[in-house]
């Protein structure tokens, strides 16, 4: 009850109406609390109490509402909400508000607004409120509240005037190692038009995390380089040292920055999420005086002493990729887990994995394909020694690594996206010497790089050299590669053929050969004939997506079932220039559209599923050309590319192998990328091909033959993906014996060059002219 005489006296203050003159009334004031946000005091003072007072006006969506209301609320500064004592799913107590009367919630910040946020030494001049229901689906105003503080004790910083001085010799963009007790800091700083902020500085761990004018924190300023520039001295060779820059206008526009450059980011909203068992030992958040994201550097790294330093890749003929998210590989979603699963890939005969992206993205939990910091490995699957050791135990395992990396775009946490932010229209502004404001292409996601810029493709550049040499990666594929264009185009035209975007290519693709020869280039690219042809004589290859045309033979459908197109040789490419696939991580699976659209047995029989799933396998891996499978399409994994959303977490299925009919259809892809190991020969560039594959090849059965130069070699291979048996007449190259490859202990002996052979329903027969 005193609190609530409280509350009322308070909003008497708040309303209390003078006479013309100063005479004392007898009668306390009648006040009328107004819609929205009411204040006592009127004028808030950062050591003061302050009580907030919401009245829901009847648009509001908490009119009418009966359960628990609470704050969300934090000091801004800088932009950023800062000593927020709850998540917006968390209910604290002390957030919690009082209810005064129908539609109207009053709460205290008490013994003072600095101490109830206890927000230290931060200059609080401004607080951000939301009003919300319980559950946080129901806001009282649509949009966030502010309200400016009076703060009499703390003030801003004042940066001085500009010093100038030339940046020292032989000093790159970044973090700059000078001896082990010397770093050189250096933030670019020129936009489109040529102009600059007013000032940068670094606050971090070598100086308190203190804003001063003083030498630990005021950089330098290179107006022919177009950079700031500090030198920091006395350092610690074995300390990890966080740091930010801080940059800004006089007219107020203050901006936090990790470095672009930096081998290492601290996260304070999704670290915590990170295990000690993934990440043990992470360097804890400076939360006094850091904001945000911030960059780590160590002058003298944790050594990685590599047991396998003089790797070569596998030849391109037979190249066999297995596409792998750490996130839903292994149930602790890490390198860890994935370590223990290379025997695995090994026996199966794989001899590249790729990593969808590793590189620093948004959150823990992601396909990657939204990077903010590309110099840094996401702790989220492990520390810098854990990914070199998992490349090293691939390579000695003879397994390349091809890396998934995402150059068309970046997130807003991108230093670069940051420095020059249009946060009107939460876009890259205009001047941005990096980012588009708009893509010029349909397909844009986050913010798109201009690859037409120099310093966007000497970042590039850079970056690819760094982790052929830091991480020995054998390759990349390129996510989006359609889009390093600055042709404005529609979806239409978006594929048509484009001599700069070539350009572009062959730029990135020269600077990876430049440090290893025979690494791997492969480009999602999926654009005009004459332009992919282009770029594969060029020594690049390109995504062959062939997901509907399995899967339709998959379900058991002729329509749309044709192969053909998983041959290099019908669209006149450069030979084993297309990585086809019959599952990447963006297309669904073919066992879940058999058990959900299948013909007749396709839908409701696992081991007819599975057996179809084996025949479109001995249709894929015996064609020449690089190959690609993705995680636990050996097992026919049957989860939607939709459960828990399109990108998120997926069951992960080990127990599949367990089950006798997925064991099967591992043991059939073991056995056919096997065959490819073992008898190169028939995928290199003197091999010949020819099969029947196309919709009206369906009712009588499919065929392919391969044969190695001189005819040493030869296979045949017939297909039923009905679902009765089937009697079909087979043209064999030659007489003789041949045998059969999955069975080696049965052997046809072949009279004619044309016979008879039948195939149960939904199988396929191999036969080869040499013992297995």
């Amino acid at each position: 009850m005193k609190d609530l005489y409280k509350i009322l006296w308070l909003i008497a203050l708040i309303f209390v109406s003078c006479g013309k003159d100063d005479t004392p009334t007898t009668e306390p004031p009648v006040a009328e609390i107004k819609e929205g946000f009411n204040l006592s005091p009127a004028e808030p003072d950062a050591d003061k109490e302050l009580t907030i007072i919401f009245k829901a006006p009847k648009t509001s969506a908490l009119y009418g509402y009966k359960g628990d209301v609470y704050i969300h609320t934090g000091v801004v500064s800088e932009g950023q909400w800062l000593y927020v004592p709850a998540t917006w799913e968390q209910n604290l107590e002390k957030c919690k508000m009082a209810v005064v009367e129908p539609n109207v919630w009053s709460i205290t910040l008490s013994p003072s607004i600095r101490q109830w946020f206890g927000s230290g030494e931060t200059p609080v001049t401004k607080i951000g409120i939301v009003i919300r229901s319980a559950d946080g689906t129901k806001k009282g105003l649509e949009n966030d509240f502010f309200i400016t503080v009076t703060d009499n004790r703390f003030h801003p910083f004042e940066p001085a005037a500009i010093k100038y001085a030339p940046l020292p010799d032989n000093i790159i963009d970044g973090i700059n190692i000078i001896n082990n007790s010397t770093v050189t800091l250096v933030l670019y700083d020129k936009d489109k038009e040529g102009n600059h902020k007013d000032f940068a500085h670094v606050v971090g761990d070598f100086n308190n995390w203190t804003l001063s004018n003083d030498e630990q924190s005021q950089m330098y300023r290179d107006d022919n380089k177009g950079c700031w520039w500090i030198t920091l001295s006395g350092l610690d060779a074995d300390k990890e040292y966080a740091f930010q820059y801080y940059v800004g206008t006089k007219n107020g526009e203050i901006t936090r920055l990790a470095d672009a450059y930096a081998r290492k980011i601290l996260d304070p909203e999704h670290d915590p999420d990170i295990s000690d068992s993934t990440y043990p030992d992470n360097k804890t958040y400076p939360k006094k005086g850091a904001i945000g994201i911030v960059s780590v550097f160590k002058i003298q790294p944790d050594s990685y002493s590599w047991q396998v330093s003089n790797f070569t890749p596998t030849a391109v003929d037979n190249l066999v990729i297995y596409e792998m998210l750490l996130r839903d590989f292994t149930t602790t979603s890490d390198i860890n887990g994935a370590l223990q699963k290379l025997d695995y890939l090994q026996s199966m005969g794989i001899t590249a994995i790729e990593l969808m992206p590793v590189q620093e993205f948004d959150g823990n939990d992601s396909w990657g394909y939204n990077p903010c910091f590309y110099f840094a490995m996401d702790k989220a699957y492990g520390t810098d020694h854990m990914y070199k050791h998992f490349i090293d135990e691939c390579h000695k395992r003879g397994m390349a690594v091809i890396l998934d990396v995402v150059y068309n775009h970046a997130t807003g946490n991108s230093p670069f996206a940051k420095m020059w932010w249009d946060s009107a229209n939460n876009r890259p502004a205009a001047n941005n010497p990096y980012f588009n404001v708009t893509a010029p292409h349909p397909y844009s996601v986050f913010n798109d790089f201009n690859h037409e810029s120099p310093l966007v493709r000497k970042f590039v550049k850079r970056n690819l050299q760094f982790l052929l040499n830091e991480y020995k990666f054998d390759g990349f594929r390129f996510d989006l590669s359609k889009g390093f264009t600055q042709k404005s185009s529609t979806e239409a035209t978006a594929a048509n053929y484009d001599p700069s975007r070539i350009a572009i290519l062959k730029d990135y693709h020269a600077a990876i050969k430049a440090v290893k020869p025979n690494a791997y280039v492969i480009l999602e690219h999926f654009c005009d004939d004459r332009e992919e042809k282009e770029l594969g004589d060029a020594g690049m290859m390109v995504w062959r997506n062939m997901n509907w045309n399995y899967c339709q033979s998959a379900m058991g459908w002729q329509d749309g079932s044709d192969f053909s197109g998983a041959y290099y040789s019908t669209s006149s490419r450069p030979a084993n220039s297309l990585v086809s696939y019959m599952e990447s991580h963006d297309e669904e699976r073919a066992a879940y559209k058999q058990i959900q659209w299948g013909n007749g047995i396709l839908k409701t029989d696992l081991t007819a599923r599975m057996s179809q799933l084996e025949a479109n396998a001995a249709f894929f891996f015996t064609v020449p050309g690089p190959k690609m499978v993705w995680q636990f399409g050996e097992m026919g994994y049957d989860i939607s590319i939709d459960y828990n959303g399109r990108t998120g977490k997926k069951p992960v299925k080990w127990d599949y192998l367990e089950v006798p009919q997925r064991k099967k259809l591992h043991d059939t892809y073991a056995k056919l990328i096997q065959f490819r190991n073992d008898n190169p020969e028939l995928f290199n560039s003197t091999a010949t091909m020819s099969w029947k594959v196309s919709e009206s090849d369906w009712e009588k059965g499919r065929f392919l033959t391969l044969s190695s130069f001189g005819n040493a070699k030869q296979i045949v291979v017939i297909g039923n993906f009905t679902n009765e048996a089937i009697t079909t007449s087979t043209t064999f190259p030659k007489t003789g014996t041949w045998h059969n490859y999955m069975n080696p202990s049965e052997s046809l002996n072949v009279s004619s060059t044309t016979m008879d052979i039948t195939l149960p329903a939904n199988n396929f027969k191999m036969f080869s002219t040499f013992q297995p």
